[in-house]
């Protein structure tokens, strides 16, 4: 926010990761007017909603610019569109107005970014918190990092684990899954997909193949659906999956295969 105006800033991360609280803290201190605006409503805004605000950043334009923030951007049909639109009038015109856009769901936001406005942002991935940033911020050891997660605004909430399990259900699994999941990618099996995102969390961090989920769940169909449903969840930061290690020697086939117990490469027939 200190340089000339080059580039939209795109804060792109999970739910509940701190995205609007650092961005609000920019804003205080950047010293230019602001335009502050959340598209994170119930109910489908179109195109238009994001050129009226931009209008408004324009009218508390000053000399040193003006700065506009637009929260929660992918629920916005065509949002994408309209911002490579306005982006371009008001370089055109020489407009020093400064953007900052911010998102839930980095799958969508990557499709916005790479259909419309190549060469115009830079994107700032703001991930989980790592286990040494939750124990600087709140005493946490790196088991409870692992167990709790990187959510710094559930970390008050630890000491009763009712209402810690209520407020990850409902504030961040629930959203997470039913705006930012099944409003905004097609699912054709919305049940499916929730059935999937339950069974990984009973399993996590064990073997799962594709083959004991398909035995396991009901109409899983074939695994390119478990798949791709898989990568939604893990766009929205909710659920992912870690390839099992490949043999890196030069013989093809190989005939060797990883033994998880001796932790080594062995002969298949070992």
């Amino acid at each position: 926010m200190a340089e000339p105006r080059r580039f939209i800033q795109m804060v792109a991360g999970p739910r509940q990761v701190g995205k609007t609280t650092l961005v609000q803290q920019v804003c205080e201190g950047v010293g230019l007017p602001v335009q502050y605006s959340s598209a994170d409503e119930p109910t489908l805004r179109g195109p238009e909603w994001i050129a009226q605000q931009w209008e408004l950043a324009r009218l508390k334009q000053t000399s040193l610019g003006a700065l506009l923030v637009l929260d929660e951007v992918q629920k916005i049909p065509g949002w994408s569109e309209a911002v490579k639109r306005l982006w371009d009038e008001d370089t055109r015109n020489q407009a020093a107005i400064k953007v900052v856009l911010l998102g839930s769901s980095p799958l969508l936001i990557q499709r916005g970014l790479s259909e419309s406005l190549a060469g115009r942002f830079e994107v700032l991935h703001l991930p989980h918190w790592s286990a040494r940033e939750m124990g600087a911020a709140f005493g946490w050891s790196v088991q409870q990092s692992i167990f709790y997660g990187g959510y710094p605004g559930a970390a008050p909430l630890i000491a009763d684990h009712e209402r810690w399990v209520r407020y990850v259900r409902d504030s961040l699994i629930e959203p997470t899954l039913s705006r930012d999941v099944l409003l905004l990618s097609r699912v054709d099996k919305p049940a499916l997909l929730r059935r999937l995102f339950e069974l990984g969390c009973r399993y996590s961090g064990q073997i799962l193949s594709y083959t004991k989920m398909i035995g396991q769940l009901q109409d899983a169909g074939n695994t390119t659906t478990l798949a791709h449903y898989l990568e939604l969840l893990s766009a929205a930061g909710m659920l992912t999956g870690v390839p099992a290690p490949g043999c890196r020697c030069s013989i093809r086939p190989c005939s060797r295969r990883w033994c998880a117990f001796q932790r080594s490469w062995i002969p298949v027939s070992g």
